[in-house]
C-alpha cells in the first residue's frame, strides 16, 4: 500500500462542518462546531486513518 502526506486542519474541518450544516438549514454555534471538528480528528486517529504529528516551533 502506498503512503501519502495529507494535512488535515481541525479549522478546516470546523469551517467544513458550518457550511454544510448552515446550508441544510442548521445554526450551529462556534464552539459546537469546534467540538464536532475535534471529535471528527480523534475519529480518523482512532480508525488509523491519520497520525499526529505535533510541530515543534
Amino acid at each position: 500500500m502506498r503512503e501519502i502526506e495529507v494535512f488535515i486542519d481541525t479549522e478546516e474541518i470546523a469551517e467544513f462542518f458550518f457550511h454544510e450544516l448552515t446550508k441544510r438549514g442548521y445554526v450551529p454555534a462556534e464552539g459546537e462546531i469546534e467540538e464536532l471538528a475535534d471529535i471528527t480528528f480523534d475519529y480518523l486517529l482512532q480508525k488509523c486513518i491519520i497520525d499526529e504529528e505535533i510541530e515543534e516551533e
